[in-house]
């Protein structure tokens, strides 16, 4: 899951907010392409980190709170500080020294898919009660609003249902649009802002009418605008279900980074957190 994550992230991060003309060209599993911003090929970018975070917190087995969880995020990137987080948000993490001072300085009032593109991990706990309040927990430090808890929510439910078998693909969002209260649009059209609301209607899309990996990155891709979380997001989430096939080319796997956080580390905390996953039953 962490491993696919991260492949979407670096893909779908050379193409974000790019211009229409270059998604046209080289939106074909050719190759990682350079960010725009300086994030090189084959990095991932603040949509890996965070999810991290929160893998790492479940394998700890840590209590789930906002001190333990505002934490993790706090460490992940003092540890290895990368780029990908918009300016504002990579500039407060640069300036604080702990999770007491985040908490205390933090304006939680975002409707950005930042609490969204670090759920996945969250769908691996046994119960939707327990996916939908976990959920809204990691999702108030940051995003406390209506849509930033709904898409967390709707991410991690997207991930719960397929790793625990619950139905079809093709009925994946009356399943998340069950237990949330927004209404999400599973035909979607067009560019995606950096909204919770717009990345969880692209997500559901690419997942329900998508059958591999190969569609579900070049079609996320293919929206246009913050396409990296939807690609990381789908990845992360397909790879929990036998109804998608795997067909990615290996350059994906070979030329993604491996230093300290990279390929090997993500491959190793895979195993750790699906190791842990049976004591969360």
């Amino acid at each position: 899951m962490l491993l696919e994550i991260a492949i979407g992230d670096a893909y779908g991060a050379g193409f974000e907010f790019a211009d229409r003309e270059k998604i046209t060209r080289v939106n074909n599993l050719t190759a990682y392409h350079e960010h725009g911003l300086g994030i090189a090929p084959g990095h991932y970018t603040d949509d890996t980190q965070m999810s991290l975070a929160l893998a790492e917190l479940i394998i700890d087995g840590e209590s789930w709170n906002k001190q333990a969880i505002t934490r993790r995020f706090v460490d992940c990137f003092k540890r290895d500080q990368r780029l990908g987080y918009s300016k504002g948000f990579y500039a407060f993490l640069d300036s604080i020294s702990s999770a007491d001072e985040f908490l205390t300085k933090i304006k939680p009032n975002s409707i950005a898919n930042g609490a969204a593109m670090r759920s996945v991990p969250i769908g691996l706990f046994s119960t939707v009660q327990e996916v939908l309040q976990k959920a809204q927990t990691q999702a108030s430090i940051t995003h406390n609003t209506p849509i930033g808890i709904n898409s967390s929510q709707a991410v991690a439910l997207a991930s719960h249902y397929f790793y625990y078998n619950l139905g079809p693909k093709s009925q994946l969002g009356k399943f998340v649009q069950s237990h949330t209260s927004i209404n999400w649009n599973t035909q979607w059209q067009g560019e995606v802002a950096c909204c919770g609301l717009e990345t969880v209607n692209a997500l559901l899309t690419v997942l329900q009418s998508e059958d591999s990996y190969s569609e579900l990155l070049t079609q996320s891709v293919a929206f246009g605008g913050d396409v990296d979380t939807i690609a990381a997001c789908a990845l992360g989430i397909a790879s929990l279900s036998d109804e998608y096939s795997n067909d990615l080319p290996l350059f994906l796997y070979d030329d993604l980074e491996n230093n300290k956080y990279g390929k090997d580390y993500l491959v190793k905390l895979d195993e750790k957190l699906f190791s842990a996953v049976p004591k969360l039953k």
